[in-house]
Protein backbone atom coordinates (compact mmCIF):
# COMPACT_ATOMS: atom_id res chain seq x y z
CA UNK A 1 0.00 0.00 0.00
CA UNK A 2 1.27 3.74 -0.74
CA UNK A 3 2.34 6.29 2.47
CA UNK A 4 -0.47 8.09 3.42
CA UNK A 5 1.52 11.85 3.28
CA UNK A 6 -0.06 15.12 5.35
CA UNK A 7 0.80 18.68 4.38
CA UNK A 8 -0.33 22.09 3.97
CA UNK A 9 -1.79 22.91 0.93
CA UNK A 10 -2.94 26.07 -1.20
CA UNK A 11 -5.50 26.99 -3.49
CA UNK A 12 -3.09 27.24 -6.46
CA UNK A 13 -1.67 23.81 -5.78
CA UNK A 14 -3.22 20.85 -7.81
CA UNK A 15 -4.26 18.99 -4.79
CA UNK A 16 -7.32 21.81 -4.05
CA UNK A 17 -9.29 20.63 -6.49
CA UNK A 18 -9.32 16.97 -4.61
CA UNK A 19 -9.88 18.87 -1.71
CA UNK A 20 -13.02 20.79 -3.11
CA UNK A 21 -14.24 17.61 -4.72
CA UNK A 22 -13.89 15.63 -1.53
CA UNK A 23 -16.05 18.49 0.89
CA UNK A 24 -18.26 18.96 -1.97
CA UNK A 25 -19.10 14.85 -2.67
CA UNK A 26 -19.13 14.13 1.08
CA UNK A 27 -20.17 17.04 3.59
CA UNK A 28 -22.53 18.91 0.90
CA UNK A 29 -24.00 17.30 -1.64
CA UNK A 30 -25.67 14.33 0.56
CA UNK A 31 -27.44 18.00 2.27
CA UNK A 32 -28.26 18.85 -1.23
CA UNK A 33 -26.24 22.10 -0.98
CA UNK A 34 -23.11 22.83 -2.55
CA UNK A 35 -19.71 24.81 -1.65
CA UNK A 36 -20.58 28.71 -1.83
CA UNK A 37 -18.35 31.65 -2.56
CA UNK A 38 -18.09 32.06 1.08
CA UNK A 39 -16.91 29.12 1.39
CA UNK A 40 -14.42 29.04 -1.14
CA UNK A 41 -13.56 32.67 -0.24
CA UNK A 42 -12.14 31.81 3.09
CA UNK A 43 -10.27 29.08 1.53
CA UNK A 44 -7.96 32.01 0.33
CA UNK A 45 -7.03 33.10 3.87
CA UNK A 46 -7.46 29.31 5.85
CA UNK A 47 -4.96 26.53 6.24
CA UNK A 48 -5.70 23.70 4.18
CA UNK A 49 -4.40 20.47 4.74
CA UNK A 50 -4.77 17.61 2.86
CA UNK A 51 -3.83 13.69 3.42
CA UNK A 52 -2.67 11.76 -0.27
CA UNK A 53 -1.85 8.71 -1.34
CA UNK A 54 0.36 9.16 -4.24
CA UNK A 55 -1.22 12.10 -6.17
CA UNK A 56 -5.17 10.83 -4.72
CA UNK A 57 -6.97 13.50 -1.80
CA UNK A 58 -8.10 10.93 0.65
CA UNK A 59 -8.93 13.44 3.57
CA UNK A 60 -8.78 17.17 4.17
CA UNK A 61 -9.78 19.50 6.81
CA UNK A 62 -9.77 23.38 6.94
CA UNK A 63 -7.84 25.28 9.81
CA UNK A 64 -9.12 29.33 10.21
CA UNK A 65 -7.86 31.89 12.10
CA UNK A 66 -10.26 33.07 14.69
CA UNK A 67 -8.44 35.57 16.30
CA UNK A 68 -5.82 35.82 19.38
CA UNK A 69 -4.68 32.40 20.24
CA UNK A 70 -7.80 30.65 18.73
CA UNK A 71 -8.29 28.39 15.51
CA UNK A 72 -11.55 26.66 14.18
CA UNK A 73 -10.88 23.47 12.17
CA UNK A 74 -13.93 23.11 9.65
CA UNK A 75 -15.01 21.10 7.43
CA UNK A 76 -12.87 17.73 8.11
CA UNK A 77 -13.65 15.23 5.40
CA UNK A 78 -12.15 11.65 4.63
CA UNK A 79 -13.06 9.90 1.43
CA UNK A 80 -15.49 6.75 2.13
CA UNK A 81 -12.84 4.42 0.86
CA UNK A 82 -10.33 5.47 4.05
CA UNK A 83 -12.78 5.90 6.74
CA UNK A 84 -12.31 3.81 9.99
CA UNK A 85 -8.44 3.69 8.84
CA UNK A 86 -7.29 6.13 11.50
CA UNK A 87 -6.79 8.61 8.18
CA UNK A 88 -9.03 10.90 10.33
CA UNK A 89 -7.16 10.90 13.28
CA UNK A 90 -3.67 11.49 11.95
CA UNK A 91 -4.94 14.08 10.19
CA UNK A 92 -6.34 15.62 13.35
CA UNK A 93 -3.55 15.06 14.82
CA UNK A 94 -1.41 16.23 11.95
CA UNK A 95 -3.97 19.65 12.29
CA UNK A 96 -3.31 20.08 16.33
CA UNK A 97 0.44 19.46 15.84
CA UNK A 98 -0.03 21.96 12.50
CA UNK A 99 -1.53 24.87 14.74
CA UNK A 100 0.28 24.58 18.18
CA UNK A 101 3.57 24.90 15.76
CA UNK A 102 1.88 28.49 14.54
CA UNK A 103 1.04 29.53 18.41
CA UNK A 104 -1.97 28.47 18.26
CA UNK A 105 -3.38 27.57 22.23
CA UNK A 106 -7.21 27.06 21.96
CA UNK A 107 -9.44 24.68 18.44
CA UNK A 108 -12.76 25.29 18.24
CA UNK A 109 -14.82 23.23 16.05
CA UNK A 110 -18.76 22.83 14.74
CA UNK A 111 -18.82 18.52 15.21
CA UNK A 112 -22.12 16.97 13.34
CA UNK A 113 -23.69 14.95 15.70
CA UNK A 114 -22.50 11.72 14.52
CA UNK A 115 -18.92 12.74 14.87
CA UNK A 116 -19.07 13.96 18.21
CA UNK A 117 -17.55 10.65 19.69
CA UNK A 118 -15.05 10.73 17.51
CA UNK A 119 -13.72 13.99 18.42
CA UNK A 120 -14.29 12.93 21.98
CA UNK A 121 -11.81 10.75 21.54
CA UNK A 122 -8.74 12.88 20.48
CA UNK A 123 -9.65 14.94 23.79
CA UNK A 124 -12.63 17.61 22.27
CA UNK A 125 -15.27 18.52 25.05
CA UNK A 126 -18.37 19.62 24.31
CA UNK A 127 -19.18 22.72 25.28
CA UNK A 128 -22.92 23.60 23.78
CA UNK A 129 -26.61 22.73 23.38
CA UNK A 130 -27.32 20.82 20.34
CA UNK A 131 -27.57 23.82 17.31
CA UNK A 132 -28.43 23.24 14.10
CA UNK A 133 -26.02 24.59 10.98
CA UNK A 134 -26.36 23.69 7.06
CA UNK A 135 -29.73 21.73 8.50
CA UNK A 136 -27.54 18.97 10.16
CA UNK A 137 -27.50 18.98 14.37
CA UNK A 138 -24.73 20.34 15.60
CA UNK A 139 -22.19 21.12 18.87
CA UNK A 140 -19.36 23.14 19.80
CA UNK A 141 -16.53 21.17 20.93
CA UNK A 142 -13.35 22.83 21.92
CA UNK A 143 -10.01 21.57 23.15
CA UNK A 144 -6.56 23.19 24.60
CA UNK A 145 -3.39 22.56 22.54
CA UNK A 146 -0.95 22.84 25.78
CA UNK A 147 2.46 24.14 25.29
Amino acid sequence: MESIKIKEIFITDPEYGGVYELRETLLRRPIGLSLENEDLSADRSDHILAATVGEKVIACIMLQPRGGDIIKFRQMAVASAWQGKDVGMALLRYAEAFAKEKNYRQVVLHARVSAEGFYQKAGYRNSSDIFTEVGIDHVLMEKSLNP
